[in-house]
């Protein structure tokens, strides 16, 4: 009875802690672990009550938010790979769930029935994997590629579309040169994922090759669009780190090395790793780890190292697009000054974010450079390590993302001079059509006139002052131009990871 009398007390007792815990408790607004916002408290109104919205966002806001949510999830995954029926890797383990792409800007054009399909092509993969063809693998949450482990441990995302696949792309990039004409240049540079040169033949059916597809887009290029083979130029170097063991994206050494595969296509000057600082943010654990929910990518952290140019000048101007919460555009700042290389402490999971701080935003960097060309680069997240490479070969760069621009592309590439426009994106977005039909929507969309607020002060880092305000910004007016500062100056230091900037940086983009 005594023995039954303590087991109804400790039950009690963690019951009750368990209810103050998640009574009182802080509730996270933020998810470092899966890279997104947690449900919020719903606003009241009666409409909302009647028809029963009120009490089922209370409900997904109870279950979405609870308090130390990511701490619980690794210890989840800790469990997990304990419990594991085949710790030695010897075999590919297949879990149920979905794909994982789950971002409806990429995976709606790969179609089930090319997926399938289409067979030979795979044979038509030019690169031969000597690297880690033989090693063990697994297939982890959201039909992610775990393969090594430790200090040599890779996180993969598999590739579903067929070699008939991203003629759009090639189109919005015909199209763009069929409106501008001689006045301006246009490039088309899609970028493989890593899974291209580091899939072991035992998880070789789960993906499809992705140099066709790339070869099918350039094939559909008209002759005055440029094809820039990145393909080739990262093959090259697929013995060094050029993309990231632990996120979703290529490395900055992986961007360099399509930026030097463009520069020649373009025909501007282009320096040697030289010509850059090498900076280091250590601990690095990007956004595998929660997406395949394997604690073994958590325990392989890497280092993430990017490039800093010394010996150029140059001056950073944003305009940041503010979203609501499904990521709409709902405003932006006017012009401001900011430092383009945002500096993270090591261990910090957003050090991707190095490069302008993330993707809602619209950049122009003005360059010390003798050139006379100006280049827009139209890109989802993997084109952020590209613009850094520019500044000794372009007097000005423009960069806009493809998922937040509310511009007339026509007008603002007359407005600011562009002679040379790049597409850099990823193989899913290039395979995308719904993606295509974004960029050829910037050529008809107008101009939108969006709340403008006043930027939010810089970081006591940051040495490089606010613009002035400009009544100009988002109008027909173009950015005024700044005076330079001299890059390779200290990178200023984030006090706290700049959360719109990395909100929506799904596991696809």
């Amino acid at each position: 009875m005594r023995h039954s009398k303590a087991y109804i007390a400790i039950v009690m007792a963690v019951f009750i802690g368990v209810a103050i815990v998640f009574a009182f408790f802080p509730r996270p607004a933020y998810s470092e672990l899966e890279k997104r916002e947690l449900a919020t408290f719903p606003e009241f109104s009666w409409q909302a009550l009647a028809d029963g919205s009120f009490t089922e966002g209370i409900s997904r806001w109870f279950s979405d938010s609870e308090p130390f949510r990511d701490e619980l999830l690794a210890i989840s995954m800790w469990i997990d790979k304990l419990m594991e029926f085949d710790p030695s890797g010897e075999n590919i383990t297949f879990y149920a769930g979905d794909s994982g792409f789950d971002d409806d800007e990429d995976i709606d054009s790969l179609e089930s029935s090319d997926f399938m399909g289409d067979m030979e092509a795979t044979e038509a993969a030019s690169y031969v994997d000597t690297l880690t063809a033989n090693a063990n693998a697994k297939i982890a949450n959201a039909g992610i590629i775990i393969v090594g482990e430790g200090e040599n441990l890779r996180a993969l995302m598999a590739f579903g579309g067929s070699a008939k696949g991203g003629v759009a792309y090639a189109e919005a990039a015909n199209k763009y040169k069929e409106v501008f004409g001689d006045s301006v240049n246009v490039y088309l540079m899609a970028v493989p994922l890593a899974i291209e040169f580091y899939c072991p033949e035992k998880a070789r059916k789960i993906t499809r090759p992705q140099k066709p597809v790339i070869d099918n887009i350039h094939a559909h290029l008209n002759p005055g669009v440029k094809a820039v083979d990145v393909y080739s130029a990262l093959a090259t170097h697929a013995a060094e780190p050029i993309y990231l063991r632990t996120d979703h994206h290529w490395a900055p050494l992986g961007a360099f090395y399509a930026a030097r595969a463009f520069a020649e296509v373009a025909g501007v000057p282009f320096p040697g790793l030289e010509a850059y600082e090498e900076r280091v943010v250590r601990g690095y654990v990007g956004s595998m780890y929660g997406y395949s929910g394997d604690i073994a990518v958590k325990q392989s952290p890497e280092d993430f190292i990017y490039y800093v140019p010394r010996n150029v000048e140059y001056t950073t101007t944003y305009i940041d697009y503010l979203t609501d919460q499904n990521y709409r555009v709902v405003g932006q700042t006017k012009p401001y000054k900011s430092a383009f290389f945002k500096h993270y402490p090591d261990g910090h999971s957003g050090a991707y974010c190095t490069f302008m701080g993330g993707d809602m935003k619209i950049t122009v960097v003005r360059t010390s450079s003798p050139s006379r060309r100006r280049l827009l680069i139209l890109k989802d997240s993997y084109g952020n390590a590209l613009p850094g490479y520019m500044f000794y070969s372009f007097e000005e760069v423009h960069v806009v993302d493809t998922r937040y621009f509310k511009r007339n592309i026509i007008q603002y590439v007359r407005q600011n001079g562009i002679t040379d426009i790049l597409f850099a994106n990823n193989i899913f977005n290039s395979y995308s059509s719904k993606y295509s039909k974004r960029y050829a929507a910037f050529l008809t969309q107008p101009d939108q006139t969006l709340p403008s607020i006043v930027p939010k002060e810089p970081t006591p880092a940051d040495t490089i002052p606010a613009a002035e305000p400009d009544s100009a910004a988002g109008s027909a007016e173009r950015i005024p131009r700044e005076e330079p500062q001299q890059g390779g100056a200290p990178a200023d230091s984030l006090q706290a990871e700049s959360r719109d900037s990395i909100q929506n940086d799904t596991i696809i983009k």
